[in-house]
C-alpha cells in the first residue's frame, strides 16, 4: 500500500482546544481578558431586578392613593402643594442660567485671565478678588474649583478663598434673583450685597493675618489638560445642575413644609426673639445648603420671620453650609475645614447684625 499524499490526506475533525492550547495561544488568539459582570446570566435575569423594584414603587403608589386620597384634598396639602410649586418656578430659571453661566467660566476662563486683574500682594488682592466675585458669576459648586484653579495658578489664598465666597454670594445672578423674590425691597438686595461682601473681604484679610500654608491641601486638577473645553461645559454643567437642583427641590420641601406643619405658635414664638431668630434661620441654611441661586425665594416665603433672620438665611447659606464643608474638605482638606467654616459662619452673623441692624 503506498503513502497518502499530503493532499489526499483526509481533513482533520473538529475539536474544542484543549485547555493547555487555550492558555498557551490565548482566547482566540487575543490577550485574555476578564468575562463581563453579567456573563453567563440570563437577559431575563438581570432585568428582574428593575421589574420588581417597578412593581414595588407601582404597588406603593396604589395603596398611597387609596389611603391618602382624602387627605391629598384636603387645604393643608393644597397650601404646602402651591408654596412648594411658586418656590421652585420662581427659582428654576435663576438656577439654570446660573449653572450654565458657572459651567462656561469653568470651562473657556482660565485662571491666568484673573491674575491679570488681582493684585500680587495678598492685602490689596482680598477687596480685589471679592470685588470680582460681583463681576464674574459662579455658584457654590463652581467657586470651589475655580478657587483651587486660582490658587495652583499662583494667587494668593487668602483672595482665592475671598474669591470663592464672593463670588456665590453677590454675583448679578443673585442679587437679580433677589430682587424678583424681595420685589418692592431693595432695602434687602443692598442690605444682602453690602453684609455678603464685607463678610467675604474681612475673612481674607483675617486669612492673611493668620492662615498658614500647611493648613491647605493643594488642591488637585479637575479636569484633564487635553479635555475638550465643551466637554469640561457639558460635565460641569450636569453635575452642578443636579447638585443644584436637588438642593433646591429640599430646600423647597423644607420650606414649604415649616409653613404649613409646623405650629404657627412656634414660629411666633421664635420669630418674635431677634437674636435667636436669626441663629435658627442660620443654622435652616446650613442643613439645607439651598443654591444661592434659589435661596432668596425660600427666605422670602419665612414670612413670620424678621429681615435680619431672613437676611442671615442668605447671607450664611452661602458662604458655609453642609454642602460646601464636603466639597471644601475634598479640594483642600479637612484640616482647612475645621478652621474656615467656623470662622465664616462666626464672620457672617457679625455681618447680618451690624449691616441688618443699619438697613433693615
Amino acid at each position: 500500500m503506498s503513502d497518502r499524499t499530503t493532499s489526499d490526506a483526509a481533513p482533520e475533525p473538529a475539536f474544542s482546544p484543549s485547555l493547555g492550547d487555550t492558555l498557551a495561544r490565548g482566547w482566540d488568539e487575543r490577550v485574555d481578558e476578564l468575562p463581563p459582570e453579567d456573563w453567563g446570566r440570563r437577559r431575563g435575569q438581570r432585568r428582574t431586578g428593575t421589574v420588581w423594584l417597578f412593581a414595588l414603587f407601582i404597588t406603593a403608589m396604589a395603596m398611597g392613593h387609596a389611603w391618602l386620597s382624602e387627605e391629598l384634598t384636603g387645604q393643608a396639602f393644597l397650601a404646602w402643594a402651591t408654596i412648594f410649586t411658586a418656590i421652585s418656578f420662581q427659582a428654576l430659571p435663576f438656577l439654570v442660567f446660573g449653572v450654565a453661566l458657572s459651567a462656561a467660566l469653568t470651562a473657556f476662563v482660565p485662571a491666568s485671565a484673573y491674575q491679570r486683574f488681582i493684585p500680587s500682594r495678598p492685602s490689596r488682592a482680598v477687596p480685589v478678588a471679592g470685588v470680582s466675585g460681583a463681576l464674574l458669576p459662579g455658584c457654590e459648586c463652581a467657586s470651589v474649583p475655580i478657587a483651587g484653579s486660582l490658587m495652583k495658578g499662583g494667587v494668593a489664598p487668602a483672595a482665592a478663598l475671598t474669591f470663592l465666597l464672593a463670588a456665590p454670594s453677590i454675583n448679578p445672578i443673585v442679587m437679580i434673583a433677589t430682587a424678583v423674590a424681595f420685589a418692592g425691597q431693595p432695602e434687602m438686595v443692598l442690605a444682602r450685597f453690602t453684609a455678603s461682601l464685607l463678610a467675604s473681604v474681612v475673612i481674607g484679610w483675617i486669612w492673611v493675618r493668620f492662615g498658614r500654608a500647611d493648613w491647605l491641601r493643594p488642591p488637585a486638577r479637575s479636569h484633564g489638560p487635553g479635555e475638550s473645553r465643551w466637554k469640561v461645559f457639558r460635565e460641569s454643567m450636569l453635575h452642578d445642575m443636579m447638585h443644584a437642583g436637588g438642593y433646591l427641590v429640599v430646600g423647597g420641601l423644607a420650606a414649604a413644609t415649616l409653613n404649613v406643619m409646623v405650629p404657627r405658635e412656634w414660629l411666633l414664638t421664635v420669630a418674635g426673639a431677634p437674636v435667636i431668630s436669626v441663629l435658627v434661620l442660620s443654622l435652616l441654611a446650613i442643613l439645607l445648603s439651598i443654591c444661592s441661586e434659589a435661596d432668596a425665594f425660600v427666605a422670602v416665603s419665612l414670612t413670620d420671620f424678621s429681615p435680619t433672620a431672613k437676611l442671615a438665611f442668605m447671607v450664611i447659606g452661602p458662604i458655609v453650609d453642609l454642602k460646601l464643608i464636603a466639597m471644601q474638605a475634598g479640594v483642600f482638606g479637612w484640616r482647612f475645614v475645621a478652621r474656615f467654616a467656623p470662622l465664616c459662619l462666626v464672620v457672617g452673623l457679625l455681618s447680618t447684625f451690624l449691616v441688618g441692624g443699619l438697613l433693615l
